[in-house]
């Protein structure tokens, strides 16, 4: 049977309420316990696809092919569970499938109203696929008082009443902050979040509570008291120097025995041992590498939130800390290049380039691969990023002076061209120029045949791998034998033999660039090939190793 936990937040946003759900769902699986989590999100875009990345952050992409929320990619890192399709809504996708529904006739002339319609489809959702999981843990986007989210928070009303308050918890994220004027911390604005969600009909039986120190046993009584909770589910949610210390301080809270406790479950204490090994190598280096990141949405680096994560993760690898130097790609583009390219890159000890989308800061990037490939750096480029490292060898190592992407307007060769059609699995899938931006990428997971003898199968250790793409243009093949002969190989394909997957430069020390996002795979305790690689070749290029 499973029991479901719906996680709210209040007060502020961004208190962390993907994280506390990743952490706990890490917690119940070293219990013994099988988890599942998803999100629901209270925006009108169908997906985060179409949205910028310096407003929304990083689009995390499911195996099956699934833009969705970055707290996605939470989850799966902490719980190492494949997030799916199914994890994921937004109030966008409800009012569409609804309003299709009332175009077909499916509801019979009725007036089709949030309630029940729009709430019921919410919780079908809420109850779809979920399997043999033990526990469902659904993250409810947005702050407790949002109008937007208000659909949401009826449909989890009526779902626990159905359910029963033996199979439906409620806990709700606030914050308890510190005045240092009045000297204390000041729980008022918990009463008021919990006030709020009161008023939509929810009793929360537990309170995680944000917070820079630790809280006071008076305080914690004082919330309980005010909010009708007992004082032993009121967990402080401290501030932990690694978000992989998250899983560590909430257990060492209560927070996972009193989740069975509500529950009337008893299992095991929580092996931690794993979570601890992990904290060890972040908190206790053996050196640190210094990777600088030319990237196009610097300007918020939830953007970049996977790959900042995968960079950790090679780390741990090699049991070294990653510093990350974030370099907007337009200040390579300034009138005093190249000096301004070797101030900002001669310290890093490997470049990398992550993904991206239009015209702006291109030549930046290109000149970034130019600086890696001519001064011997290492260098990851990534969908984008190796785009432009291809771009970058046409033009300087096959003599290609006119070398560009059809994305940015006609060039006189279209290194980088859209790719109209391409198989998946047994069905061809094609996109059209005219045809919608949203959900019209090659999304998911695809095969790739990796080469003999190439730096990428000594990477993976295998000829066949699966990695997950988001892009739109695709390398031109057409390019494969004027490149390869100026040196750039090209050492994983498609199966069919047409998508370029990923190219190196076999005499350098290090340089891959992949069309896919290995980020989006990796985890603490299993770290991506690519980036434990590139980060060890970082480390031979600092004379660590």
């Amino acid at each position: 049977m499973t029991r479901f936990i719906f996680i709210t937040g209040g007060v502020v946003s961004s208190l962390g309420k993907g994280l506390a759900s990743a952490a706990l769902g890490s917690l119940l699986q070293t219990r013994g316990f099988k988890v599942r989590l998803r999100k629901l999100d209270p925006y009108l875009n169908i997906d985060p696809g179409t949205m910028s990345p310096t407003q929304h952050g990083e689009v995390f992409v499911t195996d099956d092919g699934a833009e969705t929320d970055l707290d996605l990619g939470h989850y799966e890192r902490f719980t190492g569970v494949s997030a799916r399709r199914t994890d994921n809504i937004t109030t966008g996708r409800i009012y569409s499938d609804i309003l299709a529904k009332e175009r077909r006739g499916d509801y019979l002339g009725a007036t089709v109203q949030v309630i029940p319609h729009v709430t019921d489809e919410i919780k079908a959702f809420i109850r779809s696929d979920i399997g043999d999981a033990d526990f469902l843990l659904c993250e409810i986007g947005g702050t407790v008082g949002d109008i937007e989210s208000l659909p949401f928070l009826e449909a989890i009303r009526q779902f626990g009443n159905e359910v029963g308050s033996a199979n439906a918890l409620f806990i709700h994220v606030t914050l308890v902050p510190y005045l240092p004027a009045a000297g204390e911390l000041k729980t008022k604005p918990t009463q008021h979040s919990v006030k709020e969600l009161l008023s939509v009909g929810i009793q929360p039986s537990m309170l995680l509570c944000r917070s820079d120190m630790p809280i006071p046993p008076d305080q914690r009584r004082k919330i309980a008291l005010f909010c009708n909770i007992l004082p032993e589910r009121v967990i402080a949610a401290l501030d932990v120097p690694s978000i992989y210390q998250v899983p560590i301080s909430y257990s060492e809270q209560g927070f996972d025995e009193q989740v069975l406790s509500y529950f009337g479950i008893e299992a095991p204490p929580p092996d931690l041992k794993r979570w601890r090994g992990i904290v060890d190598r972040v908190q206790h280096p053996e050196g640190e590498v210094t990777i600088a990141i030319v990237g196009k949405y610097t300007s918020l680096l939830d953007s970049y939130k996977s790959l900042a994560e995968a960079l950790t993760h090679g780390g741990i690898a090699n049991n070294v800390r990653v510093k990350l130097q974030w370099l907007d790609s337009e200040i390579f583009e300034r009138p005093d290049y190249p000096y301004g390219v070797i101030h900002h890159l001669e310290s890093a000890h490997a470049i990398l380039v992550p993904g991206g989308f239009g015209n702006r800061g291109t030549e930046g990037m290109i000149r970034a691969a130019q600086f890696a490939r001519e001064r011997s750096v290492p260098y990851l480029g990534i969908c984008f990023g190796m785009q432009m490292a291809v771009i970058e060898a046409a033009r300087h190592m096959a003599g290609l002076k006119g070398a560009g992407s059809s994305e940015f307007g006609e060039c006189e060769h279209p290194i980088v061209g859209l790719m109209t059609e391409w198989v998946r699995g047994n069905e061809l899938e094609q996109r059209t120029n005219s045809g919608d931006l949203g959900g019209t990428m090659r999304l998911g997971a695809y095969p790739c045949l990796l080469g003999e003898d190439t730096r990428a199968r000594s990477i993976y250790g295998a000829a066949e791998i699966s990695e997950r793409h988001r892009h739109r243009y695709e390398v031109n093949i057409n390019y494969r034998s004027a490149l390869e002969d100026a040196g750039l190989r090209f050492s994983g394909l498609s199966p069919d033999g047409q998508l370029p997957e990923i190219v190196e430069i076999p005499h350098h020390p290090w340089f891959v660039g992949v069309q896919f996002h290995p980020e989006l795979k990796s985890k603490p305790f299993e770290p991506h090939p690519l980036f434990a690689s590139y980060i060890e070749a970082a480390m031979h290029h600092s004379r660590l190793v």
